[in-house]
């Protein structure tokens, strides 16, 4: 066999293998453009309209527990990691003077009833004795009368006609004084009743301050939550503001996603987002939704803002904080803890929206009642402090409406002893 019979099959196995190479390549570039092509297909269909970041943490309300006044723990209802409902007891304080100051408040509101019910019998027996100044001068006037009617005859002399005269006198300096005493007592109860008197509010006012200051003793959970950083002691002396603990709701949290400047083109609040927790991995995924834009980029905020003004500038690309609001639902089956890492996926397929709405909230955006009792109680403990003390007297402001001065009518006693005087004087002028 010679050396081009040998050199035949070669060339021919060799040709063979190029055609295989050139057949593989073909089809590898031919699947790598296929791949291509559909990658920049799905990205200009899917891919463009979504944005997402590792940089994302749950976010929510720590809500500080302090008392607003002083005094000394004598305990405490719940430690760190607890769950406290709202309205539960945290922190008692000594209430002990806060006790003593309101016994002497009720005190001192129940004397001050009592004297206003007096001002208010007062201004009755004033106007009674003007009645009896009032007959006084009308006597005096008909004597003085009847005995100058008998001088122009001669019949008295002329010192009886002045004795009479400088009666009149007299008894018209009674009346104005009687009237002016009438006036100043009035000045003190008119247009008011003993409820509405001003030193009575003023002394309710006391009382409200120190039932308060008593209700206040006790520290309340605000909100319902898990208790954390629990700092207050037994037998601690605080003071108004001191941080007691904190109480974090956790089904109000929310996610603080930090995406580039890039990224915020296509943003519109109300845009749909798929979350991931590092906790539960890519197993389980939130659904939430943009509610908000951060007012500034997080360099602006930092305690230390950058200053650009300077030889030294680099460009460094900003992040902005978008709030995202998680699906209650999913957050109670799946509860998350203020901190814990997410990856966020905004869909922005939607942009009809604006990128910042300036729409004003006008709901509540988180609100407490665990105060409002203590108000109310403290108003009923004034109430039945005036009307213990106000038996009798209930009536006197009855005719105050539309700014009239209260009809006061006279008790029984005081009625009698008008009576009296009026017989007296009636049995005077025969």
């Amino acid at each position: 066999m010679n050396e081009h019979d040998q050199d035949g099959p070669a060339a021919a196995a060799a040709g063979i293998a190029r055609g295989r190479r050139r057949l593989w390549l073909s089809i590898i570039t031919g699947s790598c453009a296929l791949l291509g092509a559909a990658f920049v297909i799905y990205w200009q269909a899917a891919l463009r309209h979504h944005q997402s970041t590792d940089d994302a943490y749950v976010d929510g309300n720590v809500v500080e527990i302090t008392p607003q006044i002083s005094g000394t723990v004598v305990s405490i209802g719940a430690d760190d990691t607890d769950y406290v409902n709202a309205g539960e007891t945290l922190v008692k304080l000594d209430p002990a003077d806060a006790r003593v100051a309101l016994d002497e408040a009720e005190s001192q509101l129940g004397k001050t009833v009592r004297q206003v019910r007096n001002l208010f019998a007062t201004a009755s027996q004033l106007d009674a004795d003007v009645q009896v100044r009032e007959s006084d001068l009308a006597r005096a006037s008909d004597d003085l009368a009847r005995r100058e009617a008998l001088a122009a005859a001669g019949a008295i002399s002329r010192e009886e006609i002045e004795h009479a005269r400088d009666a009149r006198v007299s008894a018209e300096a009674t009346l104005a004084a009687a009237r002016a005493q009438d006036a100043a007592n009035r000045a003190l109860v008119d247009h008011t009743s003993v409820a509405s008197h001003p030193d009575i509010r003023n002394a309710a006012a006391h009382v409200r301050e120190a039932y308060l200051a008593l209700a206040r003793t006790t520290v309340p959970a605000p909100v319902s939550g898990f208790v954390a950083k629990r700092a207050v002691q037994v037998g601690q002396r605080v003071a108004p503001g001191t941080a007691l603990m904190a109480v974090v709701p956790l089904d109000q949290v929310w996610v603080a996603a930090n995406f580039k400047e890039p990224q915020l083109a296509d943003m519109r609040v109300g845009q749909p987002v798929s979350l991931e927790a590092d906790l539960y991995g890519g197993r389980l995924v939130y659904h939430g939704r943009v509610v908000g834009f951060g007012a500034g980029t997080g360099s602006a905020f930092a305690l230390l803002p950058a200053q650009n003004a300077t030889g030294n500038w680099i460009k460094i690309v900003q992040r902005v904080a978008v709030r995202i609001a998680l699906d209650p639902r999913e957050l109670a089956a799946n509860p998350l803890q203020i901190g814990l890492s997410m990856h966020a996926t905004v869909d922005t397929h939607d942009r009809s929206g604006q990128r910042l709405p300036q729409l004003a909230h006008q709901a509540r955006a988180y609100s407490t009642g665990v105060f409002d009792a203590a108000a109310s109680e403290a108003a009923q403990q004034v109430k039945a402090i005036i009307a213990a003390n106000a038996e009798g007297a209930a009536a006197a402001g009855s005719g105050n409406a539309a700014g009239k001065p209260p009809a006061l009518q006279p008790e029984p006693e005081q009625a009698e002893r008008i009576a009296r005087l009026a017989r007296v004087v009636v049995k005077s002028e025969e």
